[in-house]
């Protein structure tokens, strides 16, 4: 997907968030949604993830949000079923601003792609 502007990132941003609290009845923020996407990606259903897991979890969603962006690519699955992911590029230094604005526009990717192709939103 390109990107034109900010105001496009902010715009598709705001419609995820939308649809996503549409399903949840909570808007939900950034880490959020994170964790929304690692518990898809895991693929083991709605459980109690401790504190090491749900961090896991995030880390396994910013994997694959940035895999559109082709910084990391699927390694494969552990005996456990958790998704592990390979750096193939080095992760652009960027501002906290920054940073957010790549993963926000990966991340509405994913959802467009993956979760949501089917459906407008």
């Amino acid at each position: 997907m390109k990107w034109n502007e900010d105001k496009d990132i902010e715009t598709e941003w705001f419609r995820l968030c939308r649809k996503l609290q549409s399903h949840f009845d909570k808007k939900p923020d950034l880490n959020g949604i994170l964790f929304l996407m690692g518990i898809q990606e895991l693929g083991q259903g709605i459980r109690t993830f401790s504190k090491d897991e749900k961090q896991d979890l995030m880390h396994m969603a910013t994997c694959k949000a940035l895999s559109y962006a082709e910084y990391y690519e699927l390694e494969g699955k552990d005996e456990d079923g958790w998704v592990h992911w390979k750096l193939i590029k080095p992760l652009p230094i960027l501002k906290t601003e920054e940073q957010e604005k790549l993963l926000k526009m990966n991340i509405i990717t994913y959802f467009k792609e993956e979760v949501f192709k089917d459906e407008e939103y």
